[in-house]
């Protein structure tokens, strides 16, 4: 028995509206001739009459009522479906949800998630700001899709993956004397009142691994729990600070005074997800582009040398 194809019922419902076969066609886009053929082979394939030809004129046959019945519903529930991958691509009601370190949320996300909102400009989008330690409930729990981290998530339901390499960097008030100096080293910094973080956090570790390198050990006057707090606190002349570049990565810090970091001591970072998850398409391609921030960050420097 043979079966009506999508594009026979496009064009039966091109011919029904327009009563013509010329009109179907210029409603088509297509050449009459192909139409009144596929017409013609529909009808014959079928073994039903589909139209009444009157003084040229095609008028749908009375037998074929409930064909065209079906007809108008196939083709709405196709408009409806283009209509829902419109909203799709859109981003309309549907959302995202994932989270990052506050030292990438400073500054990267926000380019991110601009190019996000772009591309999908009525996608929800609820990002989180999380400390390492609370990452993997988040995940487990899937309250979100990934996590955006300056280290790896220790945890072996959950995979990591690399997606930029940066650098540590100095920054000073304004004013300091160390400003004056190409780079900074870690006997610098030693001699001066340090604003840090706390070396037992994962992130922390890091910022103190080039001082045990150097065979001291920091002595903060002063700690932060996290980075844009280490930033405020040097721009209110409290002290100085190691940290990734990634924190600062802003043209203009008014106050904050940027100088290379003499021992060069990259700083990774990693996408999480949990093992196993597939990951929408709005969240790779999120990532794509915290990958292409990440990386642009890096490679637009020296940026530290540019207007501090």
């Amino acid at each position: 028995m043979a079966e009506l194809t999508l594009r026979q019922i496009e064009v039966v419902r091109a011919v029904m509206m327009t009563g013509t076969i010329s009109g179907a066609a210029e409603q088509l886009n297509v050449s009459a001739p192909g139409i009144s053929r596929l017409v013609k082979h529909t009808e014959e394939s079928l073994g039903i009459r589909l139209f009444e030809r009157k003084a040229g004129l095609f008028i749908p046959s009375i037998e074929a009522s409930k064909v065209f019945d079906q007809v108008g519903e196939v083709y709405k529930n196709v408009e409806n479906l283009q209509a829902a991958v419109n909203d799709l691509q859109r981003g309309e009601d549907v959302g995202l949800s994932f989270a990052s370190a506050p030292s990438i949320a400073q500054f990267i996300a926000a380019r991110a998630l601009q190019r996000v909102r772009s591309r999908y400009p009525d996608l929800f989008i609820d990002l989180n700001i999380l400390k390492i330690e609370e990452t993997v409930d988040y995940l487990l729990l899937e309250r979100g899709e990934f996590v955006i981290m300056s280290t790896e998530v220790q945890n072996a339901a959950i995979e990591n993956e690399k997606i930029a390499q940066g650098r540590l960097v100095v920054i000073l008030p304004d004013g300091h004397a160390l400003a004056n100096k190409d780079s900074v080293s870690t006997q610098d910094l030693v001699e001066e009142d340090l604003i840090g973080v706390d070396p037992n956090d994962p992130y922390g570790r890091l910022l103190a691994q080039p001082f045990r390198d150097a065979g001291v050990e920091p002595k903060h006057s002063m700690r932060g729990r996290f980075a844009q707090t280490v930033v405020s606190l040097v721009r209110h002349g409290m002290g100085v600070a190691l940290i990734d570049e990634f924190s600062v990565a802003e043209v203009y810090m008014p106050g904050v005074v940027r100088k290379p970091f003499s021992d060069d001591v990259g700083i990774s970072t990693f996408v999480a997800k949990k093992k196993g998850r597939v990951l929408s398409g709005f969240a790779e391609f999120t990532i794509s582009q915290f990958r292409r921030e990440l990386t642009k960050a890096v490679e637009d420097g020296p940026w530290f040398r540019r207007s501090n």
